[in-house]
């Protein structure tokens, strides 16, 4: 049978050609009957430049597609193109998810739901009281809001650039005036992480590219919790080391799952099998690894 909506997806951005993202909503898609075509729209590889975005989603929405992703470095440029923003996206000022309605394009952010998702599953019953989160960059935003929404009553920004983290800091205080939210450096990690309840890293260090860890590793101990939002490898030096040191860890692998989980359900109205996903994002990492060797 012929399903009566076939749904096309793209995901623009740049360096988007090894992202694990297409495969795993189209393998969900097949195991729900759903005919579903996701491709990657790499702005380096097709000679377009960001600023143009707003030519990119007109030729998407005139070739027929559902909706797009979006990804650096276009998360937050993407607003002005957009005719309606879901208010969780519109206060981080940042969306991944676009969705061409008959009432115009509208634009969501499952980064920072899925990571909430990812934290609630992968770390049950963990303190909120007092996170630094160590990152102050898109995807810091995200996890910051999502931190703030799940009850943290203290959360402190590291950032290696100050201005940066002062700005994120103030944002999110802004945003959620119950909660204790402010900057911080790399040289107060030490005393942060003396009295912190957990740890979230949202840099690119420790990433194939980036190896590396973002603090020195004697500051990681029990009962003190430990999230990565890095997913390739999904076990980075920080969450090894972490483990060793006896702290209960998150890999960035269930935001990634859960941020296209969200995203699949905003597109299709269908809701996915989170352990469904979960299983064919492994299966996509596993042979991944397998041809880099």
């Amino acid at each position: 049978m012929i399903d009566s909506h076939p749904y096309l997806v793209g995901l623009v951005g740049a360096g988007v050609l090894p992202s694990l993202t297409p495969r795993m909503h189209m393998a969900e898609a097949r195991a729900l009957g759903l005919t579903y075509v996701y491709r990657p729209l790499d702005l380096p590889s097709l000679g377009i430049d960001p600023d143009r975005l707003g030519e990119v989603l007109a030729w998407a929405e005139r070739l027929g597609y559902d909706a797009v992703n979006v990804t650096h470095p276009c998360k937050q440029s993407v607003l002005t193109h957009l005719d309606r923003i879901d208010p969780v996206a519109a206060a981080l000022g940042a969306v991944n998810t676009v969705l061409f309605t008959p009432g115009g394009r509208v634009g969501y952010n499952t980064d920072t739901t899925g990571f909430a998702a990812a934290f609630t599953q992968g770390l049950p019953g963990a303190s909120t009281e007092r996170v630094v989160q160590i990152g102050a960059g898109g995807g810091g935003s995200a996890v910051g809001d999502a931190l703030l929404r799940l009850g943290t009553a203290h959360l402190t920004v590291v950032d290696l650039d100050p201005v940066r983290a002062r700005a994120l800091a103030e944002d999110l205080a802004t945003r959620h005036p119950s909660a204790v939210v402010d900057p911080g450096s790399p040289a107060d990690l030490p005393a942060l992480l003396a009295v912190a309840s957990g740890l979230v890293h949202c840099t690119p260090v420790g990433m194939a590219d980036h190896p590396g860890m973002p603090l020195e590793s004697d500051l990681l101990r029990p009962p003190l919790w430990v999230a990565d939002i890095v997913y390739r490898p999904l076990d980075t030096e920080l969450l090894i080391t972490a483990r060793e040191r006896g702290c209960r860890t998150l890999s960035g692998g269930r935001m990634a799952v859960h941020q296209a989980v969200d995203a699949f359900a905003l597109i299709t109205g269908t809701r996915p099998d989170p352990e469904r996903m979960t299983a064919h994002f492994l299966d996509l990492v596993a042979a991944d690894d397998v041809l880099a060797r």
